[in-house]
């Protein structure tokens, strides 16, 4: 079994900053790519931000691009997402996610809220 879990989440305002983690635990898994999603209420889920295991390389949604930014410890156990310049858009509940053989995401973390006052 394999566990996710993100912490870090909170109220901040709009221009603030916020780093969330995401510790991975139990059943050790190839990893193919770890990833950042976001649901906000009556919205579809949404990729933020992700990277290749194997390769480093990273991706982000446009809506983020230059804003955040998706990183690991050295041992690879914990993934971050850093998140700066905040807007009230980026209010959501956010997923840390990982694909172990592909890139369907398999795990998914509880998600931790993000709010961003006005």
């Amino acid at each position: 079994q394999v566990q996710l879990v993100e912490s870090g989440g909170g109220l901040v305002q709009a221009g603030g900053s916020l780093r969330l983690s995401c510790a991975a635990s139990g059943r050790t898994f190839r990893r193919y790519a770890m990833g950042w999603f976001r649901q906000a209420p009556g919205k579809e889920r949404e990729c933020v931000a992700r990277f290749i295991w194997s390769s480093g390389r990273t991706y982000y949604a446009n809506s983020v691009k230059g804003r955040f930014t998706i990183s690991r410890d050295n041992a690879g156990n914990t993934v971050y997402l850093q998140m700066n310049s905040l807007k009230p858009a980026d209010t959501a509940v956010y997923y840390c996610a990982g694909a172990p053989a592909g890139p369907g995401y398999d795990y998914w973390g509880q998600g931790t809220q993000v709010t961003v006052s006005s």
